[in-house]
């Protein structure tokens, strides 16, 4: 089993990506690191990782799963990437779990995927509305699952998100 992991180039919030790509490490689940660009991409607090694949380079047949990592370079690298969002689309649609944390499920909202769904969001005004403007059934709770699709509004909530993401992956589903 293995799933991919979206990031902005710059920007990432850390904590969202070291959580999941932690409990995904432990519980024996493989990862693509995947960005607008292959090459190093740089966090919020500093830390570093490198994107394996671009976007484009995905073959969305090859993993379980699509978790998107949030931080303040979401909105300004993921929210209008044209092929993450056809990706989350595709997962979706083919019954695969979709995570997003942060301002992040702002890319669901934009997908359609979470038209009269429960989800969440961090909680800025930018990100309420693009949620809203999807058809979310926005929620202000932590972490939100409905239908294989799992939100959470931030970094506090980031370890729970790992989980509740890992439990639909290992669900009889497979």
């Amino acid at each position: 089993m293995k799933v991919v992991i979206a990031v902005a180039p710059e920007k990432y919030r850390d904590e969202e990506l070291a959580e999941p790509v932690a409990a995904l490490t432990k519980a024996g689940i493989g990862f693509d690191i995947a960005s607008t660009r292959a090459g190093p991409c740089t966090g919020m607090m500093g830390g570093r990782t490198v994107a394996g694949l671009s976007f484009e380079d995905i073959d969305p047949k090859d993993y379980h799963g699509l978790i998107i990592i949030g931080g303040s370079g979401s909105q300004t690298y993921l929210w209008e990437d044209d092929m993450l969002i056809r990706l989350a689309t595709y997962f979706h649609e083919t019954g695969k779990v979709v995570g997003a944390i942060c301002l992040a499920p702002v890319v669901l909202a934009r997908a359609g995927i979470l038209r009269q769904k429960k989800a969440t969001v961090y909680d800025s005004p930018a990100a309420v509305m693009e949620m809203k403007k999807g058809k979310a059934v926005v929620v202000k709770e932590p972490v939100v699952t409905d239908s294989r699709i799992i939100t959470a509004n931030g970094p506090p909530a980031a370890k729970d998100f790992a989980a509740a993401v890992i439990k639909e992956l290992k669900d009889e589903f497979w």
